[in-house]
């Protein structure tokens, strides 16, 4: 009984034309050997699957083969190519990164580099996952890897390359493998399917491409797994049950609790999903990918090239982005990525995936804060444009007509502008001057009759209310300070009272009011002391006119004549 050879090795590509998707790493690799432009090492980077390790062969059998194409492929019939296929070249070691990454390795390889090749070809050394190497084994293959004795070649393979020192990198030429497509690994599964006689639906295809994530190693793999599982017609169901891939019904069932607010499904789906045992963390995943497809179709289309959806998906999908809002679906990916890093240490997940699809079919109904701030934002402009609108007449918004006509108003022509109002002139103040005058020296006289007396003019209080002295010791009062007389005063204001009338009516005739203070008058500022008029001093200082009222001279006169009045009481 021969033994089964798994497809991922069984159709691995053996000429550079097999390769998929890396069509400009391919085309580089033949005009090097077409101009004989080699570098002394190459390296290859890339996920898994990708097909990094398969070129690193490939470019070794070109380099060796002894019947190379026209098309620089190796003719894979002639004795070194069919030793590299195998595994058993003596020209090619190809040696594993992970398991020999010592010091001692490396420097067994730079014993060994210096011997010819034994068919006189090159001789090349394949190491694969080359980022596990330790930093010993780098650094005693640096001299070697930058100066290599003629025909002798290195080909490394990581999907690290972020591992590899810089100083190896910078001796080597690079190629950064691309993901293969999910339509290039089904046409590629669908090839070998025909090949194996295996009937299976186009739909089981895609969903184990889409599942392989770029690698067509897993595709293949998971091919060869669904081929043990179920003999017959291959579908989509059968699939999906035996990969444990989440359906998407359940994503479209959340799509429509979303669009009524039933929150119920919400419980449903969760146990469903626990109860079949499907994995959480590739749920979430999953869920992720659907919202992203509706985003995908709300803004670019169902016909989007980079939607690898059947059309019965892409009609179902249609309806969904009705659903949501472009808001929503960010605001739901934002949940789920948070989501992803969180389920896998929750205490309960079952708990945690419950709150998820909860905060998912209340965000149709939920407003972002971006939202609410541009809503402000525009109140804010509308409310501010209405204010200026009211302070402006002329920007409001006329009023429709009334059933009543308002009577018209004859307006000014707008040749004449308003001119403003002339201020009342000032009172003329000659009267109160005269009054003053008049009332000075019978004002001297009071003062002078107040002072010659001996008892104070106070109010009289009861005498009882007085405690008397002991006889034996009568306490003489004090002769009180006689008074300064102020007639000399009194007549110098008599006398310049009229000069000044004159003077008022000069500054009022001017256009800025000149009023005086009464500094500017000479006349003096009483202090009351006692109920009698005190020391009086004049204030002689000149102000500016510009800060002259006539109401302060208006208080001043005032105050004259209350006082004249309070000491025609007093008499």
């Amino acid at each position: 009984m021969t033994s089964y050879q798994v497809l991922a090795r069984k159709y691995r590509p053996q000429t550079f034309a097999e390769v998929l998707n890396q069509d400009a790493i391919v085309t580089t690799l033949k005009n090097a050997i077409k101009n004989n432009r080699l570098a002394q090492a190459y390296l290859f980077c890339g996920s898994r699957g990708t097909g990094k390790t398969t070129l690193a062969r490939i470019l070794a059998k070109a380099l060796n083969c002894h019947h190379l194409t026209e098309q620089f492929e190796p003719c894979n019939q002639c004795k070194s190519c069919q030793e590299i296929t195998s595994g058993h070249s003596l020209d090619v070691l190809e040696i594993d990164g992970a398991s020999n990454r010592g010091i001692d390795d490396i420097r067994q390889i730079n014993e060994t580099v210096g011997y010819a090749a034994s068919a006189g070809g090159y001789k090349i050394y394949i190491i694969d996952e080359v980022h596990m190497l330790t930093k010993e084994a780098f650094n005693a293959l640096l001299k070697t890897l930058e100066e290599p004795p003629p025909k002798v070649k290195f080909l490394f393979a990581t999907t690290e390359a972020h591992k590899v020192l810089p100083t190896i990198l910078s001796r080597c030429q690079r190629f950064n493998l691309k993901r293969i497509s999910p339509l290039l690994i089904q046409a590629k599964l669908r090839k070998i399917a025909e090949e194996q006689n295996i009937q299976v639906e186009d739909e089981a295809l895609r969903l184990i491409a889409n599942h392989a994530e770029g690698g067509l190693r897993d595709a293949e793999s998971l091919f060869d797994q669904v081929l043990s599982f179920h003999n017959g017609l291959i579908t989509a169901s059968t699939v999906a049950c035996m990969l444990g891939i989440v359906e998407s019904d359940y994503f479209f069932k959340l799509d429509k609790a979303s669009q009524e607010s039933n929150l119920a499904v919400a419980f449903e789906i969760s146990e469903e999903v626990f109860t079949q045992g499907k994995d959480i963390v590739y749920f979430v995943e999953k869920l992720t990918e659907h919202f992203r497809n509706i985003l995908v179709v709300k803004l670019s289309g169902k016909q989007a090239p980079f939607l690898h959806l059947s059309e019965e998906e892409r009609d179902k999908y249609a309806v969904s982005a009705k659903v949501y809002s472009q808001e929503a679906c960010l605001m739901i990916l934002d949940f789920l990525v948070e989501a992803h890093h969180q389920i896998r240490f929750a205490p309960s997940p079952k708990t945690t995936l419950e709150a998820l699809l909860l905060r998912i079919i209340r965000a149709q109904s939920r407003i972002p804060v971006d939202i609410l701030v541009r809503r402000l934002v525009d109140l804010e402009q509308r409310i501010d444009k209405e204010a200026s609108s009211l302070e402006d007449p002329s920007k409001a918004t006329a009023a429709p007509p009334s059933a009543t006509p308002a009577p018209t108003i004859p307006s000014a022509p707008l040749s004449s502008p308003i001119k403003p109002e002339a201020p009342p002139p000032a009172p003329k103040l000659e009267p109160l001057v005269e009054k003053a005058a008049k009332e000075i020296p019978s004002l001297a006289k009071n003062i002078d009759k107040l002072a010659s007396t001996s008892v104070d003019p106070t109010t009289p209080c009861a005498a009882s209310a007085i405690p008397s002295a002991p006889p034996s010791s009568p306490i003489k009062p004090e002769p009180p300070s006689p008074a300064p007389k102020l007639e000399p005063l009194v007549d110098r204001a008599a006398k310049e009272i009229p000069s000044l009338s004159k003077t008022i009516d000069k500054l009022a005739s001017t256009s800025v009011d000149p009023t005086p203070s009464p500094a500017d008058l000479g006349i003096v500022e009483i202090a009351e002391k006692k109920g009698l008029l005190a020391n009086s001093k004049v204030i002689k200082e000149k102000l500016d006119p510009s800060k002259i009222s006539r109401y302060d001279t208006i208080m001043q006169f005032a105050a004259i004549e209350l006082e004249g009045t309070i000491q025609k009481k007093l008499s």
